[in-house]
């Protein structure tokens, strides 16, 4: 991705101070949605990266609870991969496998539908943004107790200053540092 496409989608992130809590600067990936251009030149990115990284193929492209869904299935289409889901407690239907988490504002479980990854499947894991590493960690976890291999974590935007990605299990590939 060129410095002039990171800027133009720096440039689309709407932020909003003390939401959803007082004292957070939040980071909206929305605004770039209404740029299909910058949405295809994110997705072509990622890809090209796991593409060019990564020579065994990827099997899974778990994306976390909520963003992680508007880019995982296009990258996992791309990839030839499977998606699954990352939902906090009680929203996935089943039996599933769990993982409690600290965020920078509270605490919370994901959960992932057991079965959904095979044992042994080499997987990324994949949101919009990374802060204190607390859901993506969780979501490593989950990949743990199915037995498969999480290879990289990738998200659009990492916050450098919280060091989330020091808490993480595998390579990071962030594509704007803030």
């Amino acid at each position: 991705m060129t410095q002039h496409d990171i800027e133009r989608i720096k440039s689309l992130l709407g932020t909003h101070e003390d939401f959803p809590k007082k004292g957070i600067v939040f980071k909206d990936m929305f605004p770039v949605f209404q740029d299909p251009t910058a949405v295809e030149a994110l997705i072509c990115n990622i890809v090209q990266h796991i593409n060019s990284t990564y020579a065994e193929k990827i099997d899974v492209v778990v994306g976390l609870d909520a963003r992680g869904f508007l880019f995982g299935p296009l990258v996992a289409l791309r990839l030839g991969a499977a998606f699954v889901p990352v939902r906090k407690q009680g929203k996935l239907p089943g039996e599933c496998v769990s993982a409690v988490y600290e965020k920078e504002y509270g605490q919370d479980i994901f959960e992932l539908q057991r079965g959904a990854v095979k044992a042994g499947s080499r997987v990324i894991i994949i949101d919009d943004l990374i802060a204190t590493g607390g859901s993506a960690s969780a979501a490593g976890e989950l990949v743990k107790k199915c037995d498969a291999k999480t290879v990289e974590y990738v998200f659009i935007m990492e916050l450098d200053f919280l060091k989330g990605s020091e808490k993480l299990d595998a390579p990071v590939y962030s594509l704007i540092n803030l």
